[in-house]
């Protein structure tokens, strides 16, 4: 009974550090990744723009969901192993620069990627900063230390890099 009592205790006072080391992080981060491929900017651009194809080369992504536009902007729904999450294009630089922003307000998480396409020669680097927002406190302590912020990110310039090898130029 003595080993319960104790357990318990230490699981108490590591969920309750957990919780305040979470409150003492900010709501806000910024968190950057790149890689450089070798693909001209106009194709890199087609592949991360065309949401429909999403799910044939990103395993994460089963499918899309187009939804109305809101304020002008392209919104769609991507339903994978994250669950479902609502995006909009904020804005648009063909061939240089694409920003979304998750626009389910329901969610834990939310913010903004902005991805910039910067020639280098016969390649192209793919630079992702995110803009980032965890609300609930615990999963801000989770996102810091255990998943990372950049863990998403390196995983979709994993799955860019595979499909520029595997399909050659992706436009």
């Amino acid at each position: 009974m003595r080993y319960l009592v104790i357990s318990a205790a230490v699981l108490g006072a590591i969920a309750l550090i957990v919780l305040l080391v979470g409150w003492s992080l900010p709501v806000n981060h910024r968190a950057a990744s790149e890689a450089t491929v070798k693909s001209s900017p106009q194709s890199l651009y087609r592949l991360i723009n065309d949401v429909d194809r999403f799910p044939e080369w990103r395993p994460s992504v089963k499918r899309i969901e187009h939804l109305p536009d809101s304020g002008g902007k392209k919104r769609f729904r991507e339903v994978g192993s994250d669950g479902p999450i609502v995006f909009e294009i904020d804005s648009a630089v063909p061939d240089q620069r694409l920003v979304t922003r998750i626009a389910d307000r329901s969610l834990p998480f939310g913010g903004s990627w902005t991805y910039e396409l910067i020639p280098r020669g016969d390649s192209t680097t793919l630079r992702i900063t995110e803009d980032g927002e965890v609300y609930n406190p615990i999963f801000r302590f989770v996102s810091r230390f255990v998943i990372g912020h950049t863990s998403t990110m390196e995983k979709y310039l994993a799955d860019v890099r595979r499909r520029i090898e595997t399909a050659g130029n992706p436009g």
